[in-house]
């Protein structure tokens, strides 16, 4: 990632992370619309995954210029989505579901370069966290 595009990601964060519960729940209905077999992934409140979420992306996007702490991160992740049930297929309903809320929730700060950013951005997290080793079984 250039360190331009880590500057969109970052501002475009910041004009999002103060509603976070609100973008949450509108990325979760972005992915159920894209996807709607991914709503049986989901076993607890909605709102708590939510807030997970806005929290893991707001730490990726704190690391994006650390990549030798970020990518250990998302593989652990990965392989704990993994063991959860999600496919590599999903990944890419959940980047459109991405988009699409960045798109509704900036509205015209979802400039084409920013729009650019989060999709170079996505793809590093999705290709890092499919790239995790099988969870360990006990």
């Amino acid at each position: 990632m250039t360190p331009q595009q880590v500057a969109h990601i970052r501002s475009s964060f910041n004009l999002v992370a103060p509603g976070a519960a609100q973008v949450a729940a509108l990325f979760y209905q972005h992915l159920f619309a894209v996807d709607p077999s991914l709503r049986a992934l989901f076993k607890g409140e909605l709102s708590q995954q939510g807030e997970r979420l806005m929290q893991m992306i707001g730490a990726a996007v704190g690391l994006l210029d650390q990549p030798e702490r970020l990518v250990p991160v998302l593989r652990t992740l990965g392989a704990r989505h993994r063991g959860y049930g999600v496919r590599a297929a999903h990944y890419d309903s959940v980047g459109t579901a991405l988009l699409r809320t960045l798109r509704d929730g900036l509205g015209v700060a979802f400039t084409p370069a920013v729009a650019e950013a989060w999709a170079t951005m996505y793809g590093l997290v999705a290709r890092e966290m499919q790239r995790a080793e099988e969870p360990a079984t006990a």
